[in-house]
C-alpha cells in the first residue's frame, strides 16, 4: 500500500497544477491586453471624475503661461490674473469630454464674469480644424490653448497628466491650482460649487 501512495499524489497534484498555471497564465495575457499603462488601449485613463480640493495654505507654485489659441489668436493665463481660473483640458478625439461638455459650458455661461474666467486647452488634436470643430459642436463660451503635444500640462506637475483626459482644474486669483477635478465631471453643480468656494475665499 505505501508504494501505491505515492503515485496515487503525483496525479492528484499535477491536476491541481494544471487550473493554477491556467489561471496564470489568463493572469498574464489579461494584463498584457489592458492597453497602455491602464490605459485599456484608448491611448488615455479615464479618471473617474475625482474631485481635490487643496486648503489656500497648502497650494504649490502659480501657473503662468502664454501660447497659442485654437482660433490663431494669442493667449495668456497671466491676463486673467486676479480672477478664479477654471481650466479644461479637453480633445475632440475623447468620448468623456463630449460627455461633459455641456456641463462645462453650462457653468461657464453660469459663472463667467468678473471674478471667473473660463480656459480650455485643448491636447492631442491634430489638427486646429478638428479642435475648432468641437468648439462650435457645443458653443463653447471660452477660448482654448491648441497645445497638441499636452506640453502645458507641465506646468501642471503632480496634478494633471497627459494621458489623463478630460480633467479641471480651478486657480484662485494668484494663479494657484485650489481644486482638480480628474476625469469626467461629476455634473454641472459640482464645478459651480467648486467655483463660488474659491471665489468666496476673498470676499
Amino acid at each position: 500500500m505505501s508504494t501505491s501512495q505515492p503515485g496515487v499524489r503525483r496525479p492528484l497534484a499535477s491536476l491541481l497544477a494544471r487550473p493554477l498555471a491556467l489561471v496564470l497564465t489568463l493572469g498574464l495575457l489579461l494584463s498584457a491586453c489592458s492597453g497602455l499603462d491602464g490605459t485599456d488601449g484608448k491611448g488615455y485613463v479615464s479618471g473617474g471624475g475625482t474631485v481635490r480640493e487643496v486648503d489656500p495654505g497648502d497650494r504649490g507654485k502659480k501657473v503662468s503661461f502664454t501660447g497659442d489659441a485654437v482660433d490663431g489668436s494669442k493667449l495668456s493665463l497671466e491676463e486673467q490674473r486676479g480672477k478664479v481660473v477654471v481650466m479644461n483640458v479637453w480633445g475632440m478625439w475623447c468620448g468623456e469630454c463630449h460627455m461633459e461638455a455641456e456641463d462645462v459650458v453650462d457653468a461657464a455661461v453660469e459663472t463667467q464674469g468678473d471674478d471667473v474666467a473660463f480656459l480650455g486647452i485643448n491636447v492631442r488634436d491634430a489638427s486646429r480644424d478638428n479642435a475648432a470643430s468641437y468648439e462650435r459642436q457645443y458653443d463653447v463660451p471660452f477660448p482654448s490653448f491648441y497645445d497638441p503635444s499636452g506640453e502645458l500640462l507641465l506646468e501642471f506637475h503632480g496634478i494633471l497628466s497627459a494621458l489623463v483626459v478630460p480633467s479641471t482644474v480651478v486657480l484662485d486669483r494668484e494663479g494657484r491650482v485650489a481644486a482638480s477635478v480628474i476625469g469626467v465631471l461629476p455634473s454641472k453643480q459640482t464645478l459651480v460649487s467648486i467655483i463660488e468656494k474659491v471665489v468666496a475665499e476673498d470676499d
